[in-house]
């Protein structure tokens, strides 16, 4: 019997039990969509991270003081004076593999204007900070190198400080604002940059040249941290090698002396971050993945059943001439015709049900073809797993007991 002829007989056998039909797919279709939706949202998330580390500067070095032991003890960072201007001149002198280099000095306290105030941030950076975060003046204008040698009191603020302190709408560039007790005038508003992946509001800060924050806000001489940018991604830890070198010699350390600094890169949070949704992606798909198997499980039970039903109709089929591979072949087109309707139904909904997602929770997805395909791909493999052992029990009926078979 030829495949076309089989396969018509496979449709009109699924015809005449469209309910059953249909139930039995359910589970194929829950589990083809919910993969899809769950992949979709798992790799929309990663993306999302990886744009938002991008937009802080995914090629950014962070240097700070490290923890030095005194008799015994672990002093914070925060206690350590370890990185000095001379520090930042070197990196900017001597590095082949770093772009821009800014020191970085800062203290909370409450922002003022008039009547209104904000707790807030002040920044202490030179001018290659705003290329190494990645932040850019929308009104205004960046202080100046004078600026910075005269420890000028003038700032730049985030537009969250902006909508607190000016509530009315009025154009902040050109008024003085109080820090704590340090007058400041705003010369520039920083363009929106919204929250991070942290979820730390990258508007709320003022940020000033940090000669100004060193000598009137915290009256000190070392940096709490140094800043950069490698050439580019993939030279980050070249660039935190040469670093590293530099502030060894700077400090005179012995090869034997642990670094009195720390150095972290973007790349490393982008590494754990892009790890840690890769894992809960895969956790979400394996959860989603079992209807796939319940749906399985259905398509044989169902086969099972319509084995039996049919026990009268295979024997009569044999004994006029179709061959036990016909009847196993009749079955596993019935088989692989539930799950492969049941994938396609399944894509659309998991499709539409991420779109849905997107629309509704405003929550970012992604949707790859390889997890349509994949999707797809596993309900057929499914479909002919658990469709062949009941294809071949109807294959090895004996015809005369089939026949009799009440």
């Amino acid at each position: 019997m030829n495949l076309a002829n089989l396969f018509r007989i496979a449709v009109k056998a699924l015809g005449n039990n469209k309910f059953r039909c249909f139930l039995t797919m359910l589970g194929i279709i829950i589990g083809v969509a919910a993969v899809i939706t769950m992949l979709a949202i798992g790799q929309g998330s990663k993306r999302s991270i990886q744009a938002q580390i991008s937009e802080m500067g995914s090629n950014m070095i962070m240097i700070h003081p490290g923890g030095e032991r005194r008799g015994g003890v672990r002093l914070s960072a925060d206690d350590m004076e370890s990185l000095k201007i001379e520090d930042l001149e070197d990196i900017q002198s001597q590095t082949a593999f770093v772009t821009y280099v800014s020191p970085v000095v800062n203290s909370s306290g409450q922002a003022i204007y008039g009547a209104e105030n904000t707790p807030t941030s002040v920044y202490g950076i030179n001018r290659d900070y705003l290329d190494i975060r990645r932040y850019r003046v929308e009104d205004g204008e960046m202080f100046t190198e004078q600026d910075i040698r005269t420890a000028a009191k003038v700032c730049l603020i985030g537009k969250s400080v902006a909508d607190e302190l000016f509530p009315d709408g009025q154009n902040p560039v050109g008024k003085v604002i109080r820090f704590g007790s340090i007058p400041m005038r705003v010369i520039g508003v920083l363009e929106s940059k919204g929250y991070n992946s942290m979820g730390m509001d990258q508007d709320d800060l003022i940020i000033a040249p940090y000669t100004t924050v060193q000598k009137r806000i915290l009256a000190i001489t070392h940096l709490q941290e140094i800043v950069c940018s490698a050439l580019a991604e993939e030279y980050t830890d070249m660039a935190i090698e040469e670093i590293s070198s530099i502030l060894r010699a700077n400090h005179r350390l012995k090869d034997s002396d642990e670094d009195d600094f720390s150095i972290r890169s973007q790349q490393e949070l982008s590494s754990m971050m892009t790890s840690t949704t890769d894992m809960m992606t895969v956790l979400l798909a394996a959860v989603a993945g079992i209807s796939l198997l319940v749906g399985g499980i259905g398509i044989m039970n169902i086969m099972y059943v319509s084995v039996t039903e049919r026990t009268r109709e295979i024997g009569l089929r044999m004994s006029i001439g179709a061959k036990g591979i016909d009847i196993l072949a009749q079955f596993l087109i019935e088989s692989i015709l539930l799950s492969v309707t049941g994938g396609l139904i399944g894509v659309v909904l998991g499709i539409g049900s991420a779109l849905l997602v997107n629309i509704l929770a405003a929550y970012p997805i992604y949707i790859q073809p390889w997890s349509v395909i994949l999707s797809f791909a596993v309900c057929t493999v499914t479909g002919i797993f658990f469709g062949w052992y009941p294809a071949r029990k109807a294959a090895s009926l004996d015809p005369i007991e089939a026949i009799r078979y009440e």
